[in-house]
């Protein structure tokens, strides 16, 4: 088997972990569990909470003592476990500290799978794209998996097992943690100057337009969760009226356009148009998207927007992973792919799933239970709306790309 192709289902397996869980959980902690918005957010937020936590130990573990795809193993076995043990959890308490245990073993590895890519690429900017399609592909075909699942076990009147996403992330989980096992071997770099690789990457900041470039970064990634917090419990709302048995398998829309822009367009645009450009085309897909949300109609027209995802993604979050690594240091790459995961599905999106779930509550009636009876969803959508738009502008005018690092 080629490198290039176990690279692929390396992608495939890691983004199918998080593709089976992360679409559905909101509405399954609402609607099955009982959970609030509140509570949803936090325990969405829990995988942002680890990022900040864990993968600097991960990347540092990577650049100076153990071979890359030995500590994705490690954490993926473990990790994998854990899965199918918290599916049977309903209450929030265990829930919120067992998932949080399983964020911190997941989280390292969504940055040491870039690195680790990188470390047997020749040309990034133009090779990547094709790789990290796979973690689409992944995520698409276990969105699909699931929903089949569940429309299967509705006409056949089985009972569907509380938690399933869960079941089915726990089983690929352990699945990617024997394949890992295979990947090609990345050893430590042997031309480490500092033994404390992470601190070299937080070093980087000092550049003004790296720093411009990592808080745009942070402000854009909060208003992400809008998306993955509300958009399973706005879609299977009144207002859109989507049903929850196929929730999944609509959702991965988003990851369909992923497909055609990270392999199709990045390539082409990225290369020819730089960093700056690239990222403002995919800032501003986000309130584009948020504006449609936040109308509510035709009920078409907001599914079909779902595929801005691959813009609003793609365009964001994997160029700037390939910037990253194109102007970090050799010895530090490891810890320089972890400071952007930190940053944006780290603190960016921990405070935005905290954000999101109190912007939510904030438009919604709620019960004497506490349960969401209705939401003001325009009022909602309009707030990524209007913060993504300012942050466009922002990044036009103050970043320039041109920066070099000692290699």
């Amino acid at each position: 088997m080629g490198k290039k192709l176990r690279l692929f289902i390396m992608m495939f397996m890691q983004y199918a972990i998080w593709g089976a869980w992360y679409p559905v959980f909101s509405a399954y902690l609402q609607n099955n569990l009982g959970f609030d918005g509140t509570q949803s957010g936090i325990i969405y937020g829990l995988l942002s909470l680890a990022t900040i936590i864990s993968p600097f130990i991960g990347g540092q573990v990577a650049d100076r003592y153990l071979p890359t795809q030995y500590v994705i193993a490690g954490l993926h076995l473990v990790g994998g476990v854990l899965l199918l043990f918290i599916a049977r959890i309903s209450d929030y308490q265990p829930m919120l500290w067992l998932f949080f245990v399983y964020c911190l073993l997941y989280a390292p590895t969504i940055g040491l799978t870039n690195s680790l890519t990188f470390h047997h690429l020749t040309d990034s900017e133009k090779e990547f794209g094709w790789i990290r399609v796979g973690g689409s592909i992944g995520w698409i075909i276990i969105g699909l998996v699931l929903s089949g699942w569940r429309v299967l076990a509705s006409r056949a009147d089985a009972a569907i097992p509380s938690g399933d996403m869960l079941l089915l992330a726990g089983i690929v989980s352990l699945l990617m943690g024997l394949y890992a096992l295979t990947l090609p071997h990345t050893p430590p770099n042997k031309e480490k100057k500092n033994p404390l690789a992470f601190l070299e990457a937080i070093k980087m900041m000092k550049n003004k337009n790296f720093a411009i470039f990592i808080i745009i970064n942070f402000i854009v990634s909060t208003e992400l969760m809008f998306y993955y917090v509300l958009t399973g419990p706005f879609l299977v709302s009144d207002k859109i009226g989507v049903s929850s048995d196929v929730l999944a398998g609509v959702m991965v829309i988003a990851q369909l356009a992923e497909i055609l822009v990270m392999a199709l367009l990045l390539p082409y645009f990225m290369p020819k148009y730089g960093i700056r450009k690239t990222l403002v085309v995919g800032i501003l897909a986000w309130p584009l998207r948020y504006i449609i949300f936040a109308i509510g109609a035709p009920s078409w027209l907001v599914i079909a927007s779902l595929a801005l995802h691959g813009f609003c993604y793609v365009f964001f979050f994997t160029a700037s992973q390939i910037y990253v690594d194109t102007v970090a240091p050799k010895d530090i790459r490891a810890s320089a792919q972890s400071l952007i995961i930190l940053v944006t599905i780290g603190l960016g999106m921990y405070l935005g799933s905290f954000f999101a779930g109190w912007i939510q509550n904030l438009f919604s009636i709620r019960g004497a239970g506490g349960n969401i009876i209705s939401t003001d969803w325009f009022g909602v959508f309009m707030v990524p709306f209007g913060l993504t738009v300012l942050a466009a502008v922002a990044f036009l005018l103050s970043f320039k790309e041109k920066l070099q690092f000692e290699k």
